[in-house]
């Protein structure tokens, strides 16, 4: 058993070097109670609040951690660490046994006599001091920190960069430990790797087991059972090799082309049924050509998703809330997370919950813009660091490829070093991913030139992308069309407001937007910059709908706040469907980022409490597996594209509709359409509806004619798989006293459907309730428009409550909730 599961601990702040031996304590030391796996910065909130362990300054001190524990069982005793932050020495009753210069390292130290009552104290000691001796400085110099000396570390760039305003640095035991006795069955090393022989999976497994010595151990997986007998060695552990073989095996998909088939794996132990997780085969490799793309199971896949950031910054483990944030990612069509090198390895319920959901993993190695050493002690632990991650993850189908690091490439080709060699990621680490991890594609870093190339790596037109063209360097949106980008591995960073019920319930007032320094906190900025990312935003609300934003929020902040949230749309929509479409040329766009760190205008499409902001529902929608997207071609017309990724046939009506203002309906059409398996069909507008009508208004003959145009795919029964609503005559359109807007809300079995109505065409309808989790906002309806939306309850007995607007129209209206005796969908 873990001697350490129930295990009460503490922690204690001192000056560095002020406590050398943990019985050098001080008497009246102010101790703090910390859950571990968890960080000082965690212990601090739960004393003293969220705000104080924001602004604690982790790496300025020394930090004790320390336990007692009631020992029981047999030796020898495991005593085993999977992270350590950063500087680490441990004690046992008074005994250094052991020390850690990596939070990214497992720490497994043997014990072999232990009293009945005995201590465990950690110190970590403060990076701040360690940074302070010399040592030799990079090739250049980063600009996203200022301690240069952080590149000799194995630690996070989380809490140490400016950018991540609000996140504290991680320091202390952030991972499990546990204590385990010698008759405890325990599986101390796990190597699995599965491969594809024709249709049947291979398995090969090496283990290394501890416990009561045993003739035979049972390995079940997927139906299959093997027996092996155990090889012991003089320590006492034993190690297991094995190849299994299953037939016909079902392949894992990401879910948007898929099923995430996966096969439980169990060994047996004298008489114990211990888990080795789930398996999963699929193979993955590098698209052909210049650009960047990945082949899943012989189909090239378009990866739509995010770059992740922790759900909980302050003590790195939330694994409720992550588990809630990756489901809410399926529900949007995200189908590939991003771990950058900026933060830290997820846990390994992160890993195992994206196999079960369909989510591929782009993970890098944690170095980010700094010049990583060519020094053998730092290589190998950087090496140590993968070999860790490969045992954890074993035979785990979701990481599909393994990144050197965040801008690691970039940093020196920005500064003009173009022949700078970087040893790290052009020889120990890709040898190393390939042996280790065979079943990744290996990528230098992000952003990166293809391989064998002479393109800069910060081209955006080939190889790996961070493309802000549409963002920070303001470009205008039209430029993503002459980009060229292939594959953006970050794109599409703004300060993205939360709802204005978010905003009133942290800062008390809109008020606040723009201006105030609590909110300004939160807003995030490059090192140096004499411009923050809520300015990019500001640009294009200006040149997009045509006002002064400064002078909207001195008048209006509630339009300021909403204008800013449509411009946003506007981007999104702009980048994300071109780059969607057939023909685009790219092969996967990474939206920095998923979540906010602190509440604010972050860059996360969701906020801090993991709910949806305006632009996520944008990406909802072109990012479903089955969509219909309506692009302009200029005087081409109208191009539609209609999507089905997923691994059915679908058998669908494609209904094109145009709209006067006046609420007339002179262009409907409907035709049958069968889409195959990962099957995309492009056709022109003119060509559905069976001539030229200037549709978008390219040619400007007189009068615009139409509002809008919609397209829309409808199964057999009516029920509306994707929409696509396109304002004709661009997004700058006059604020009206009222459009008809209306919303009533019928209570159904697991909150309630509202459907949403409008007279005139509605651009951005909008809703904020309470009660509920809403499905779907942020949509444009064409005259006389209607759209169903569901929202599920919070809790059982939830009441809901809200208003719904639009940006053309100068009012909102309250939702109508009709009582249970009137919701004809209630089953009772």
């Amino acid at each position: 058993m873990d001697l350490l599961h129930d295990a009460r601990w503490r922690c204690l702040r001192v000056a560095p070097g002020a406590v050398e031996h943990p019985g050098d304590f001080p008497a009246d030391g102010p101790w703090l109670p910390v859950r571990i796996p968890g960080t000082a910065a965690g212990a601090i909130r739960e004393s003293e609040g969220v705000a104080a362990a924001r602004v604690s300054s982790p790496d300025s001190d020394d930090w004790w951690f320390v336990t007692d524990v009631e020992v029981s069982g047999d030796g020898p005793w495991r005593l085993t660490f999977d992270g350590l932050a950063t500087l680490a020495d441990v004690w046992v009753d008074g005994t250094l046994v052991a020390t850690s210069e990596s939070m990214f390292v497992p720490l497994t130290v043997v014990l072999g006599y232990l009293p009945s009552t005995m201590r465990i104290a950690v110190r970590c000691a403060s990076l701040d001091a360690a940074l302070r001796k010399r040592r030799p400085r990079g090739r250049w110099r980063s600009s996203l920190v200022s301690a240069q000396g952080l590149r000799w570390f194995r630690t996070t760039m989380l809490g140490r960069a400016p950018v991540y305003a609000g996140a504290p640095a991680p320091v202390g035991p952030w991972r499990p430990v546990r204590l385990v006795d010698s008759g405890e069955p325990v599986v101390l090393e796990r190597g699995i790797r599965t491969a594809l022989r024709g249709s049947d999976g291979i398995v090969d497994a090496d283990l290394v087991l501890a416990g009561t010595a045993v003739p035979e151990v049972t390995v079940e997986m997927g139906g299959a059972t093997v027996h092996v007998r155990p090889e012991y060695g003089p320590d006492g552990t034993a190690r297991v090799h094995m190849q299994v073989t299953l037939p016909e095996v079902e392949r894992w998909w990401p879910h948007t082309y898929g099923a995430p088939h996966l096969y439980a794996a169990h060994l047996i132990l004298d008489g114990q049924r211990i888990t080795l997780g789930n398996i999963g085969f699929r193979s993955v490799e590098r698209s052909p050509g210049d650009g960047f793309g990945l082949r899943i199971n012989d189909v090239d896949v378009f990866c739509r998703g995010l770059v992740w950031t922790p759900t909980d910054p302050i003590s790195l483990n939330d694994p409720s809330a992550t588990r809630r944030i990756l489901e809410r990612c399926v529900s949007a069509g995200v189908d590939t997370i991003r771990i950058p090198g900026t933060m830290v390895y997820e846990d390994d319920e992160f890993y195992s919950a994206c196999a079960e959901l369909g989510i591929m993993v782009w993970q890098d190695v944690m170095l980010a813009t700094t010049d990583p050493p060519d020094d053998p002690h730092f290589r190998s632990l950087l090496e140590d660091e993968i070999r860790a991650l490969a045992r954890r993850w074993g035979g785990n189908p979701a990481p599909v490829v393994m990144c050197g690091g965040s801008e690691t490439e970039q940093q020196p080709a920005m500064l003009g070093l173009m022949e700078a060699s970087i040893p790290a990621i052009d020889d120990w680490l890709p040898a190393i991913v390939d042996r280790e991890l065979p079943g990744t594609v290996w990528v230098s870093s992000s952003p990166s030139a293809p391989p064998r190339s002479d393109v800069l790596p910060i081209a955006v037109g080939s190889g790996v992308a961070h493309y802000f063209g549409v963002g920070g360097y303001r470009r205008p949106l039209g430029d993503v069309r002459a980009a060229g980008v292939r594959f953006a591995a970050e794109c599409l960073a703004f300060s993205i407001p939360p709802s204005d019920m978010a905003i009133e319930a942290e800062f008390g007032s809109v008020n606040v937007a723009g201006h105030h320094p609590r909110w300004k906190a939160a807003v995030p900025r490059d090192n140096g910059a004499s411009w923050d990312f809520e300015d990019v935003r500001d640009h294009y609300v200006r040149t997009i709908f045509g006002v002064d934003p400064a002078e909207v929020r001195w008048v209006d902040p509630t339009r300021y706040l909403a204008l800013g949230r449509a411009a946003i749309c506007e981007a999104f929509t702009e980048v994300l469907q071109y780059w969607r479409r057939s023909g685009s040329g790219c092969r996967g766009a990474l939206i920095l980022s998923a979540r906010d760190l602190q509440r604010g205008a972050g860059w996360g499409v969701l906020d801090a409490d993991g709910n949806p902001k305006a632009p996520w529902w944008v990406l909802a929608r072109v990012f479903a597996p089955v969509t219909v997207l309506l692009t302009d071609d200029g005087l081409d017309g109208l191009r539609v594209d209609a999507i089905n990724d997923t691994a059915e046939i679908l058998d669908v009506t494609l209904q094109l509709q145009a709209h006067t203002p006046s609420g007339a309906v002179p262009v409907d059409v409907s035709v049958p359409l069968r889409l195959e398996p990962h099957e995309t069909r492009v056709f022109s507008w003119a060509a559905v509806t069976g001539g030229f009508t200037d549709v978008n208004f390219a040619y400007r003959f007189g009068p615009r004619t139409f509002d809008t145009a919609t397209a829309r795919l409808v199964d057999h029964t009516g029920a509306v798989l994707a929409e696509s609503v396109y304002l004709v005559g661009g997004p700058a359109r006059p604020v009206e006293r009222g459009i008809g807007l209306a919303a009533t809300a019928r209570p159904v079995p697991d909150g309630w459907s509202v459907e949403v109505r409008t007279e005139g065409a509605a651009q951005y309808v909008h809703l904020d309730i309470t009660g509920g989790d809403l499905q779907d906002s942020w949509f444009h309806l064409p005259p006389g428009g209607t759209r169903t939306i569901a929202v599920r309850a919070c809790v059982p007995a939830a009441t809901l409550s809200g208003w719904v607007g639009a940006s053309n129209s100068a009012t909102s209206v309250p939702i109508r909730v009709l009582p249970t005796s009137e919701g004809n969908e209630v089953d009772g």
